[in-house]
């Protein structure tokens, strides 16, 4: 939703608040809800989606590098100006840093920068770039670009930054595979997700 979109909501409850007041709470409490999720969610999966995206801001052209589990859950991101080796190297000390550990598989496209990253920080591990193998990945994009058309783009890349890591974080919180689940066993887990943002909102 955008921020007008949730005006009028709070405005349909008889609260009273502009859209650039929540624009200031969101960039004021998002990155505190995104550290406490981070510690609460722990290690994620072992095998390693990675992917890059990417972005048009302000008229330049930005790549977002995005990791994700075997279980669709987002590690990490990272926007960077560039997609060489360097930047894949940058991202993957990145991930290891937030993790503590290494993946048993990295999945990646074709890109050499891959390759190459991957040889100089972790080489003992497992590295695949088969065709549709990292489907998961570039799936993952679509809520980016989304969020990308509905807020008429990102207005810089610490903008970009700060958004998507956030909203990575609280779409791991409330996604619970609901094409997977009977309907009461999705009501169980949503109620567990909304009892957990209860719990980190409260501390902020």
């Amino acid at each position: 939703m955008s921020f007008r979109d949730t005006e009028d909501l709070l405005a349909q409850r008889g609260i009273t608040v502009s859209y650039e007041a929540i624009r200031q709470w969101c960039r004021t409490f998002g990155a505190a809800y995104a550290r406490i999720l981070r510690r609460r969610q722990g290690r994620l999966g072992d095998t390693w989606h990675l992917d890059e995206l990417f972005v048009n801001i302000q008229g330049r052209q930005q790549y977002l590098w995005r990791a994700v589990d075997q279980d669709g859950d987002v590690i990490d991101i990272l926007v960077q100006p560039r997609r060489d080796r360097r930047a894949a190297e940058r991202f993957f000390r990145k991930l290891l840093k937030g993790q503590s550990r290494e993946p048993r598989l990295l999945i990646t496209d074709k890109l050499r920068s891959y390759s190459a990253a991957h040889g100089i920080v972790m080489p003992s591990v497992m590295h695949s770039t088969q065709q549709y193998e990292n489907h998961r990945a570039e799936v993952s994009h679509q809520p980016t670009r989304q969020r990308e058309r509905q807020m008429r783009r990102f207005k810089s890349t610490a903008h970009a930054q700060r958004f998507l890591s956030v909203h990575g974080l609280v779409r791991n919180l409330f996604r619970v595979g609901r094409h997977l689940l009977r309907a009461v066993h999705h009501r169980v887990l949503r109620a567990r997700s909304f009892l957990v943002w209860n719990e980190v909102t409260s501390v902020c």
